[in-house]
Formats: C-alpha cells, structure tokens, sequence
C-alpha cells in the first residue's frame, strides 16, 4: 500500500483514539515504513549490523513522519499552518516518549532504542524544529543561515547514527557534522529547480546569488510562472558554482571520520559520504545549471558505489573470520 502522511494521521494524528501499540507492533510497523517508503533502506540495511537495523528503521521512522508533516501537506500558506500545527503535536509526542508515555507507534518503537542506546532528545528535537523553519522560512540572506539551517536539519541524524554505532566523541561529533552538512548542502544545489517548481523555497543565499548579479526573486517567479529563464542562466550557474566550491571543503574534511569509526560501519559511512561527493561531480559536469535541470546518478555510477562498499563489507567479514569477531570500542 502506498504511503500516504493523511492516512497515516487518519490512524494515529492528534485526537485519534487508536488501541494500545504492543513493542512488536510497533517494532512491525517502522519496519514496514522503512522498507515500503524508503527504496534504498533494504539495500542499506545489509550494511547496518543486524541488531541494529531495528534502531535504524525506528530511527527513519521518526524522520519520515516529521518530513511528511512538514512538506507533504501543500505549499499554500494554511497548508504550512497546518503543517507547523502537526510539528508542534509531533514534538509532544517526542517529549511524550522521553517521559516513558509514548503511544503512537513510531514512538513506541523509538523508545526502545532511546533505551538500548541511551539517546537524548537534543538532536530529534532539533530535527523538528528545523521542521518548523521551513513552515516559515523560504529564503536565506548568508551562508551562515544556511549553515544554522543544515546544523538542525542534517548534524542531528549523523550523531544520533554515531550514537547508534556507540561512539559519543566530540572531534567524531564534529567530523560527522561536516559530512553531513556537506550531504544537505549538495542537495539543495541538486534542487534548486525542484525545490522552486514544489516547495517555493530558495536555499541559495542571496549573499552569493548577488554576488553574481542574480535575482532570486525574479528566477523563481519566472520559473514559477513558466516564463523564459534564459536571462537569470547564466547567473544562477556561477551562484551555484560558488556554493559547491565552498561545500568541496566540508566533503574532504569529514572523511577523516572514516578512520575512526569502527571499521564494521565504514561501508556505510562511504557509501553516503561518497554518494554526496558523486552528486556533486554531477553537477559540475552539468555546468552548474541546475537551475533548468536535476542532475543524478547514472545507474553505473550507483552500481559503482554499492559495489565499493559491499567490497569493503566482504573484505572485513572475510578478516573477522580469519581474526576473531571485531572488538567494539568504549
């Protein structure tokens, strides 16, 4: 069945009495969610440990209801009201949950790995939040807001996965930031048509967009509208240019983190980190204009990264057979 956000808050929204939902319902059901909504999580949990892919899934479970609440309801402005009404409930739910009194499913799942990983609420609250910004915010003036922007909508997930893989170390912490800042920030240069056309919402600063004589305003009701946007081309490509000459940086940086994390979870963390740098490399080849088209991955080059970091999942499982079990670090 296709996944639908009002469906789902037919069931379990605010003001619905629905039964209790056992551990293993719910356990079921985040499960279900991650496997039937997001095309890449089966693929991705043959990398994830076994006796983790429950956390994880409970983990994507919670990003994706909070994602759906604020972007799958419409761009009108009482779609957005609604949508920052739903996030307000979404995060009594999660103070709820902390408390020991969860009940929506999502929750009751998430409890269990709040327990068994000792996680705070910092990030998930801060995750719900930048949530709320984008109900309010649709433009930026500095990288700096951009920057506070990613550090509440992307930071979150990398440490809570840190914190899943049992590392609670600052310089990880921060080396985990980058990367997945890095990882938001190329998306948002992917996106600058989609984002427009579907959300109205402009990520590139107007501090670099007039740096290079471009309008945003103008873009985006031009592309809007369906007017011609060769005038704002040329512009849009050298803004774009500079945003990812200033995300390279991050991507380099944040690879250290790969030495660092136990070596069982570097598939994974190369995967994304390198799937990030790929889509970049995307762009450039598309000469920066991606203001006309999105750019993606061929399937060779997925096949390519899937296929190097399976490699280096068979790699270490062949030297664990050899050496003994991996000893996890403190």
């Amino acid at each position: 069945m296709r996944w639908s956000i009002e469906d789902e808050l037919s069931r379990y929204g605010p003001g619905v009495d629905h039964p209790a939902v056992t551990p293993d319902a719910a356990d079921a059901y985040v499960r279900r969610l991650a496997l039937g909504h997001y095309e890449n999580f089966s693929v991705l949990s043959w990398f994830v440990p076994r006796e983790l892919r429950g956390d994880f899934a409970a983990v994507y479970a919670f990003c994706r209801w909070a994602d759906d609440l604020g972007d799958e309801l419409g761009d009108g402005p009482d779609d957005r009201a609604r949508g920052e009404e739903l996030l307000g409930w979404w995060g009594d739910e999660l103070e709820r949950c902390f408390a020991g009194e969860a009940r929506h499913p999502v929750y009751v799942a998430l409890r269990g790995t709040i327990e068994r990983r000792r996680l705070t609420i910092e990030p998930f609250a801060d995750l719900i939040d930048a949530f709320v910004q984008d109900q309010r915010v649709t433009r930026y003036g500095t990288w700096a807001e951009v920057l506070d922007y990613c550090r509440r909508s992307a930071d979150p997930v990398g440490r809570i996965v840190l914190r899943l893989w049992g590392h609670r170390d600052n310089e990880m912490d921060r080396l985990s930031d980058q990367t997945c800042t890095a990882l938001q920030l190329v998306n948002f240069w992917q996106d600058v048509r989609r984002d427009i056309l579907e959300r109205d919402r402009v990520y590139l600063p107007s501090e670099i967009a007039d740096r290079h004589g471009l309008d945003i305003e103008a873009m985006a009701g031009d592309l809007r509208a369906g007017r011609p946007i060769e005038p704002h081309e040329a512009a849009a490509r050298a803004a774009v240019r500079e945003a990812c000459e200033r995300t390279a940086p991050m991507f380099a940086e944040g690879r250290a983190l790969l030495r660092r994390v136990e070596p069982r979870n570097r598939p994974t963390l190369e995967l994304f980190s390198l799937g990030g740098e790929a889509v970049m490399h995307a762009v450039e080849r598309g000469g920066y204009d991606t203001l006309r088209q999105r750019p993606s991955l061929c399937k060779t080059t997925k096949l390519r990264l899937l296929g190097r970091a399976l490699m280096g999942k068979l790699r270490l499982g062949r030297r664990a057979g050899r050496h003994g079990p991996q000893v996890r670090p403190a």
